[in-house]
């Protein structure tokens, strides 16, 4: 396998909402430069870079995957990423590494939400960005309005370079802007003519307005379009270059990536207007610089094993020497450098500094972290990740799993940072949580179908607690039994009243030795082992304080066990007479939503029972705080996502307990008495 030298490495980012064809493109391009016998079609199963199982079966991509190529002497390391929003941690990551984006858009659908939400995080990177309107092909291809659509979205920064010949079933090929000649595609040949009579006038448009926007990326070049001169051909192919590096001006380019029409003009455009690494500031490219890359994806491969993804910013990679885990301070044995297409993988010598590879078998580095030279330590910014706040509850189905779904579950988590799985030790359950449905739906399947294990999924169970809102005194708890040798005897009076700032405090007031000092331990434990279950739905009992004030004992029947008996029988009793009360977690939720969404959110919240806490604009979007009762957080995500179309985000945190209304905690003890019978 060849090395490349940094100044011959693209690394591009292939991003755009579900359905634009992403893994099409990446596939046409990848039979373009000979790598593949074969072309793939997602819905035969067979593409280079959607080949994990749950892919195939769903016919979306779940995972970035890395595809390398050589064109032009150049090698692209295309990263083909998800485009449903439960998966954006994947294109976080790609964008992380990636010096440059391609943005697909679907000619018939135009730009769609989560284009929207992935060029807002190139836009806060300053990444270049190349977009491609594919599917012309399709019925209702529409390139004008999906152009007018990006320009309405993105800014005037958006310029055609290319415009289509034909739509539809007619669509044959591109007029190129800059060069003012059309190309018709034929069976992967290509034929240049004269633009088209009916196309001259709206060619010689695009190129007015491609004149202007890179003009305006440029101070001289402005100044010349301004004074009336006509831009020579050569400025405008100057300025473009400087422009998209810049993340100044943003061409679109058509075609269709099934038909492999125009795709080799996006190829050269990623090769000519794309930055290389070492025009990328922070990278030091010389190949004697000591190394440090950022591993940016992580595969848990059930035949390869665990395999790092990593992209060089300093030095080169090699397999000689140990590396040091410079977010641990661990050292990792690196046994094998690989480039990876899709699940083919190939081990080479080195990887200079820009070009993106993969090491099998790393012991404790996980997505995110640096891997440097020992002695040299450097730690890069690492990825910042999606809020995670869509939980399940989780049980492995057979009796006996559980040693294989913990297994499962460590291989499951690695893959994926936005993934966890937590014990929740007030309803015994065990608490799955990632960013959406979708995902947690894959990670369940992916342990049946790769780890064997089964799991039943629920609703995570609301952990409420009870507390008391009255004094009572001197409540009696005595428990006396006789048996033929010594018998048992405690016996206690408890002094019971809310103590709203604390969990549980314990004291005594007992005078003249009513109960021996050496037994009052017992009573507190006896009554700490009744807080654990409280009267009304079974839950733990929180914010109450209790005063042993008062008791009598036996010389030779009373015990520890006694005592703490009486004390457990004096607290339950005291809970029944105190004016019991259940508690429901309110959480502190901040939503970030754009403004047109904002009332429908705030009618949401409230008719979740929330309480909103303020609201302040960021940008062009709304943050609203509030707060709002844990049970009717759960589908949250799913609710939120539906009425902003994927366009809000949320996070979510534990802020207090407080009573909950009459009819919400009359419906939970029916449930729970009703468990219990059962």
């Amino acid at each position: 396998m060849k090395v490349f030298e940094t100044e011959k490495i693209r690394n591009i980012a292939v991003i755009a909402h579900g359905g634009a064809g992403k893994t099409s493109l990446v596939e046409a391009i990848l039979g373009n430069t000979g790598v593949l016998k074969r072309v793939g079609r997602v819905e035969d199963g067979n593409t280079t870079t959607d080949y994990d199982p749950e892919e195939i079966k769903r016919q979306i991509t779940i995972n970035t995957t890395a595809a390398f190529c050589q064109w032009k002497d150049c090698k692209i390391n295309l990263l083909d990423t998800p485009g449903f929003a439960d998966f954006s941690a994947d294109v976080r990551s790609a964008l992380r590494v990636a010096d440059g984006a391609a943005v697909l858009v679907s000619a018939p659908d135009g730009v769609e939400v989560m284009t929207e939400v992935y060029w807002g995080l190139a836009e806060k990177k300053n990444l270049p960005r190349i977009i491609f309107v594919n599917k012309m092909d399709r019925e209702n291809a529409n390139f004008e309005a999906a152009l007018d659509q990006l320009k309405k979205n993105f800014g005037n920064k958006v310029a055609a370079l290319q415009i289509p010949i034909g739509k539809e079933d007619s669509f044959k090929g591109v007029v190129d802007i800059l060069k003012q000649k059309a190309y018709i595609f034929n069976g992967g040949k290509v034929e240049e003519q004269d633009i088209p009579a009916d196309l001259a006038e709206q060619a010689a448009a695009e190129r007015e307005a491609l004149a202007e926007a890179v003009a305006e990326s440029d101070d001289e070049l402005l100044m010349k379009y301004l004074e009336g001169e006509e831009l020579t051909a050569e400025e405008i192919e100057q300025g473009l270059r400087v422009g998209v590096r810049n993340a100044n001006v943003f061409p679109v380019f058509c075609g269709s990536a099934i038909k492999n029409i125009a795709v080799t003009s996006l190829m050269d455009a990623f090769v000519d207007l794309m930055p290389n690494p070492a025009e990328v500031a922070g990278e030091d490219s010389d190949p004697d610089a000591p190394f440090a890359g950022l591993v940016f994806k992580t595969l848990a491969d059930p035949y390869v094993g665990k395999l790092s993804f990593i992209r060089v910013y300093k030095g080169a990679l090699t397999a000689e020497k140990p590396l040091l885990n410079a977010n641990k301070d661990i050292e990792e044995k690196i046994g094998q450098v690989l480039v990876v297409r899709g699940k083919y993988q190939e081990s080479v010598d080195r990887l200079n500094c820009g070009d993106i590879g993969a090491i099998p078998k790393l012991q404790e580095t996980e997505t995110g972290d640096t891997l440097c030279v020992k002695g040299e330590k450097v730690i890069f910014e690492g990825i910042e990740f999606p809020p995670s706040n869509f939980s399940v509850a989780i049980a492995p189905k057979n009796k006996g799993d559980e040693d294989k779904l913990g297994t499962a579950m460590s291989k499951i988590l690695s893959e994926d940072p936005t993934l966890s799985l937590e014990k929740n030790l007030e309803t015994n359950q065990n608490i799955f949580t990632g960013v959406g449905e979708l995902q947690l739906d894959v990670a369940v399947s992916k342990m049946k179908d790769r780890y064997g294990v089964e799991v039943e999924v629920e609703t995570p169970k609301v952990p409420y607690r009870e507390t008391i809102r009255s004094s009572v005194a001197k409540v009696e708890g005595k428990y006396k039994k006789q048996t033929g040798g010594h018998g048992q005897y405690g016996h206690v009076f408890l002094d019971v009243e809310p103590l709203p700032e604390e969990h549980f405090q314990f004291e005594e007031t007992i005078f003249g030795g009513a109960v021996p000092k050496q037994y009052i331990p017992a009573v507190e434990k006896g009554v700490q082992e009744a807080l654990s279950e409280g009267i009304l739905a079974g839950y733990p009992v929180t914010n109450v304080k209790v005063t042993l004030v008062d008791g009598s004992y036996h010389n030779v029947d009373s015990s520890e066990f006694a005592f703490k008996l009486a004390g457990s029988m004096a607290f339950k009793k005291a809970m029944e007479q105190a004016n019991p009360v259940l508690l429901e977690p309110i959480m502190e939720v901040e939503v970030r939503v754009p403004e047109r969404f904002m009332g429908d959110i705030m009618g949401d919240l409230n008719s979740k029972r929330g309480r909103i806490l303020g609201m302040e604009p960021v940008g062009q979007e709304q943050v609203i705080r509030a707060h709002v009762p844990l049970a009717e957080m759960y589908r949250y995500a799913i609710d939120l996502k539906s009425i902003t179309q994927g366009r809000g985000v949320f996070t979510m945190k534990f802020s207090q307990y407080e009573e909950a209304p009459p009819n919400i905690a009359q419906k939970v003890i029916e449930i729970a008495n009703a468990e219990k019978q059962e």
